[in-house]
């Protein structure tokens, strides 16, 4: 963008500014600190010109928004021809409960439904397990049949709103039972929208939450990929999550890089099932964090773009500009938020949130304050969604496309988060001999993943500990005032309540449409078919979640983590 010459005089005016003015200043005041960093610890430079970005080439590394590589944006007119999805997170107590929380967030603005489950739905057991004791309802919704799921969306038509389920190892009986759903609302499948977070293989890397083994669980997802290409084109079977990766204590670079490889797991398990790219990539989405470093957040977004564009058309031969284009939901950083003076937290919330829409994301989940505390309340949520609305509607942020285009600064750090994390990829690519996906396989297995992020967190830690990284409230502007909010507690009730459905359900339904449907789940499973129409099938007799959950967990056997940290 700027010829040698420019550069050279670039670079002596550069050097006269530091030592004509900016060595008199450091003599006389110093700076706050010693050295500048983001929150994932990439050093920041004093001043950004254009010899930082001397080797960027529009056309190929930036392009317009809407074409290759799409660092730019997916969309040639992004939030000016619509705002991102306002997906606020929702789900506690019993379906009756989080019903309300849906009718009462779409009448407040809300435009997409997000559901969190409890601990037991996630897992795979039903609320009558002993396992399920304590924990029906306290973290997300209970659901056990496809009775919950018709009482959870009452009075909502699926077919005109767009529901994300967050949820993994029981993935396939959440997505199933909102198929039946639509079924029984007489909503054509192929106008399903929605997305499902299934995505097995960052549970092994950070969240901890599964039943199986990975590769038997990598199967089922490819499952889920197949079924949605062919019956749910506008639903997404997959959100590969560097969410949870994020918050497991990864950098920003990590996060990005162990994404976006099991994202490339998944394509390559596709592919070897006989699937065309372009008949499966559209499909696919994705789900970041968004810190509080603003500029290191938006570079992040920007590179996450470019990387997968260039694998996918490079590694992949994708040829439909769908199939390149990648797409995300952002969620702010929950690990980010502070038990002490909570409403600073309305602070947090609001940067992250506009570092995703600087960032260009399709949809966004901004926290409530209390969530350091409990579970979210009406008020806390509402909150969280003005967040989003202020932003779309009184900030100018989603008036232009891409506004930090062209920054030094952030142009330097795209360059800087895309290098680092395709030295991460091509790490795990070599790990597998050349595939992307036995090399996530082996670096599960081996604690490559586990190792790296967890040396981040410590180092992240000792810097906290050490006020080298300021927490306002935690480690610096300390206050003993008692800040704690009202917060919501889920009645005990809930759980005697669930019970009782799920014993009625089991008393009213058919045994032996169960029983066909579960030993046909797994005769399908024997015969290597596609489980998800066996599934629906089962969920249709109202087989539960832990009965089909225990058909997978009998063929492949519990899963416990070999491997101890270094």
């Amino acid at each position: 963008m700027y010829d040698d010459e420019d550069l050279a005089e670039i670079r002596e005016s550069r050097e006269q500014w530091e030592r004509e003015t900016v060595d008199p200043t450091l003599d006389a005041y110093g700076e706050r600190k010693d050295r500048f960093a983001t929150v994932s610890n990439l050093e920041i430079d004093r001043l950004y010109d254009p010899t930082d970005v001397a080797d960027l080439d529009y056309e190929e590394d930036l392009g317009n928004p809407g074409e290759f590589p799409f660092t730019r944006g997916p969309y040639p007119t992004m939030y000016r021809g619509r705002t991102w999805t306002m997906r606020q997170f929702a789900g506690f107590g019993s379906a009756e409960d989080t019903n309300e929380r849906f009718h009462y967030l779409i009448e407040e603005g809300q435009t997409g439904l997000s559901t969190a489950f409890d601990m037991p739905s996630l897992m795979g057991l039903d609320s009558d397990d002993p396992m399920a004791l304590g924990e029906v309802g306290k973290e997300g919704v209970a659901v056990d049949t496809l009775r919950d799921m018709e009482i959870l969306f009452d009075g909502i038509d699926v077919g005109e709103v767009s529901t994300s389920f967050t949820i993994n190892p029981s993935a396939p009986v959440i997505y199933a039972m909102y198929l039946a759903l639509a079924d029984q609302q007489g909503v054509p499948r192929e106008e399903v929208r929605g997305t499902l977070q299934n995505d097995m293989l960052k549970e092994f890397i950070a969240q901890k939450e599964w039943v199986i083994p990975p590769e038997p669980s990598l199967d089922i997802v490819t499952d889920t990929i197949e079924f949605a290409a062919a019956e749910t084109p506008k639903f997404s079977p997959v959100s590969i999550s560097g969410y949870h990766i994020r918050e497991a204590g990864s950098t920003a670079v990590q996060e990005l890089a162990f994404t976006l490889a099991d994202g490339f797991a998944y394509v390559e398990d596709c592919l070897d099932r006989g699937m065309a790219v372009d008949e499966f990539a559209p499909q696919l989405s994705f789900f970041f964090n968004s810190h509080n470093s603003i500029f290191e957040e938006v570079a992040k977004f920007r590179a996450a773009r470019r990387i997968y564009a260039r694998v996918m058309d490079e590694w992949y031969d994708a040829e439909a500009d769908e199939s390149k284009q990648l797409k995300f939901h952002t969620q702010t950083a929950g690990q980010s938020l502070t038990a002490q003076q909570p409403l600073n937290n309305i602070v947090r919330v609001t940067i992250q949130a506009l570092a995703g829409v600087f960032g260009g994301t399709q949809s966004l989940h901004t926290n409530s304050y209390d969530e350091a505390l409990a579970l979210p309340s009406e008020e806390a949520v509402r909150v969280a969604l003005r967040t989003q609305q202020i932003i779309a509607e009184e900030s100018g942020a989603a008036d232009s496309v891409d506004p930090l285009a062209g920054s030094f600064m952030v142009e330097s750090l795209t360059d800087e988060v895309e290098e680092e994390a395709m030295e991460y990829i091509e790490t795990i690519k070599e790990m597998g001999d050349g595939s992307v996906r036995d090399g996530v396989l082996t670096g599960i297995e081996e604690g490559y993943f586990h190792r790296e992020i967890q040396e981040s967190s410590y180092e992240y830690q000792e810097r906290v500990e050490d006020e080298e990284e300021v927490v306002v409230g935690v480690n610096k502007y300390v206050s003993e005032e008692d800040t704690s909010p009202e917060v919501l507690k889920v009645d005990e009730e809930v759980a005697e309540h669930q019970r009782e459905r799920l014993a009625e359900v089991k008393e009213e339904r058919d045994d032996e449409a169960v029983e066909a449907a579960l030993d046909d789940l797994q005769d399908a499973i024997d015969d290597d078919e596609n489980v998800m129409p066996h599934i629906i099938t089962a969920v249709k007799a109202y087989a539960t979640m832990g009965e089909i959950m225990d058909v997978f967990e009998a063929e492949y056997g519990e899963y416990r983590e070999k491997i101890g940290l270094a």
